[in-house]
């Protein structure tokens, strides 16, 4: 089944919002063989929704939207349905009393006026009922078989009704009309530490790709991540040609890969940590603290991680880590020596089997020649033993600091789980 996706709201054409949720929706239908065969975003507009609707009804003969369901005078999407498909708007009861419900369940007395357009739905619509928040969605077909079918722009509300309502739908749709249960599947390996143009050379003849799949690569402040992509398959041989293919790229670059679809890396830490009965704590400089909230946004890491200190003054290192000020004087605070010293001294501060340290520049200004921008010392003690890293990344101010963050999660997984531990700086 082929579909079209129509985005709608002045917020993305301005670029107040960007559009997760076309990505978002274009990954779950693939995964169940419907493809989306093309994009169009349009604003809050009457005009532009309608014809935006009429060109895709007219090739694909189905069309998803997002966006333009709420209570307010920009939310259109609903009346424009209605108006392309020539359908009288009707008040749905049954909506209304949904929607009622779920504001006295917030606690308030009465439903502001406003929502009530939101239980005004084309006659003849399927109601897709939203769990997540109060617009409904609806499912409606034309006289030949066409169809419309609208979802929330909220990306949570959207991503349930999609998996809740919207995709059993689809799905029974594609079994009755007889279209082959063929998907389009991808596996995505996440790798850090490298670079992609290291990490192509080290893959060789499988840098295109592997027995007719082909390989993309997707840099980012993270590291590189490679997606394999199978299409016009069954589901179980599109998993068997991706399971091949990814142990084969696992063979060759597998320990620079960390994980797989959207796995973070701090978590991949924290649980090798917990199965090594390990705790953490973090020494930040440079970084301010985001190293510690990386670790702290995963559930469940405060029984890995015990706390940190962010040393951004000297004087901070010298008092609460105990650094020696004549080390900060000799070797400077951006140092091998100074990222030892804060590594061991948040180690005895918290009593933590593991500590990690970040210090160095992460500009615009601050840079040297000797440290220009982006330079950055990590070190880590596991169990007694001192590790360091010294590393020049690139990006701006806010990029090397996450770039920061990674690099000292990566050196933890090296030394927690990782044969090459000592491997050296690497850009």
């Amino acid at each position: 089944m082929n579909v079209e996706l129509v985005t709608i709201g002045d917020e993305l054409l301005l670029g107040f919002v960007i559009d997760t949720n076309a990505a978002h929706i274009a990954r779950t239908l693939a995964d169940a063989g419907i493809l989306v065969v093309q994009r169009a975003t349009v604003a809050d507009d009457p005009a532009a929704i309608v014809s935006a609707l009429r060109g895709a009804l007219d090739r694909t003969g189905g069309v998803l939207t997002t966006g333009g369901l709420g209570p307010t005078s920009d939310d259109l999407t609903i009346p424009s349905v209605a108006q392309l498909l020539g359908r009288r708007l009707e008040l749905n009861e049954a909506v209304l009393a949904g929607i009622e419900e779920r504001f006295r369940s917030y606690g308030y007395a009465t439903m502001p006026v406003g929502n009530r357009q939101q239980a005004m739905l084309p006659e003849g619509a399927r109601v897709l009922e939203n769990h997540h928040g109060s617009a409904p969605g609806i499912f409606v077909e034309d006289e030949r078989g066409r169809w419309v079918a609208t979802l929330p722009g909220v990306p949570r509300e959207m991503r349930g009704m999609l998996g809740d309502t919207l995709m059993p739908l689809l799905i029974e749709r594609m079994e009755r009309s007889g279209t082959p249960a063929t998907v389009v599947r991808s596996r995505t390996l996440r790798t850090t530490g490298i670079g992609e143009s290291a990490l192509a050379e080290a893959l060789g003849d499988l840098a295109k790709g592997f027995a007719g799949l082909p390989l993309a690569y997707n840099p980012k402040w993270q590291g590189t991540d490679l997606r394999l992509t199978v299409a016009g398959c069954s589901p179980a041989e599109a998993d068997a040609r991706l399971d091949e293919a990814a142990g084969r790229l696992l063979e060759l670059c597998g320990r620079y890969v960390y994980g797989e679809g959207e796995d973070d890396l701090a978590a991949v830490v924290l649980e090798s940590l917990r199965r090594r009965g390990s705790r953490l704590a973090t020494a930040e400089s440079c970084t301010g603290g985001l190293l510690g909230a990386r670790i702290t946004a995963i559930p469940g890491s405060s029984d890995v991680y015990a706390g940190g200190i962010v040393a951004y003054e000297n004087t901070v290192k010298i008092r609460d880590l105990g650094v020696p000020d004549e080390l900060i004087a000799s070797q400077g605070a951006v140092s091998e020596a100074v990222a030892r010293a804060m590594a061991e001294g948040v180690c005895r501060r918290f009593g933590t089997e593991v500590g990690v340290s970040i210090t160095g520049v992460a500009g615009p200004g601050g840079g040297t020649e000797e440290k220009p921008v982006g330079t950055v010392w990590i070190a880590v003690v596991l169990n007694g033993e001192v590790t360091a890293l010294g590393r020049k990344f690139v990006g701006d101010r806010e990029e090397i600091r996450l770039r920061a963050t990674q690099g000292a999660l990566d050196l933890i997984r090296a030394g927690s789980g990782r044969r090459d531990a000592g491997r050296g700086n690497r850009e």
